[in-house]
């Protein structure tokens, strides 16, 4: 983990789903600009909001949230290619 920072997909699931920031933020219970908190990686969910933000989702938190940063998607896709 760099600095303490959680790593986060908040934003391509939002987008993939097309779910405004206020729509996931009333659906989890917090301000709509905690979500932009932490998008930006400002802020570090608690266990609660993560776990909430997944089960919204319907997806495992580890595929929301992670201590390392992710791959990027054309990488992540270009290695599933390769295999």
């Amino acid at each position: 983990m760099q600095n303490g920072r959680m790593h986060n997909r908040i934003a391509l699931f939002r987008n993939d789903r097309n779910v405004s920031r206020r729509e996931l933020a009333e659906a989890v219970g917090v301000n709509p600009q905690t979500i932009g908190y932490l998008e930006r990686g400002d802020y570090n969910p608690s266990l609660e909001l993560g776990l909430k933000i997944a089960a919204y989702f319907d997806v495992p938190v580890d595929l929301i949230f992670s201590l390392a940063p992710f791959p990027s998607l054309t990488d992540a896709l270009r290695r599933a290619g390769d295999a």
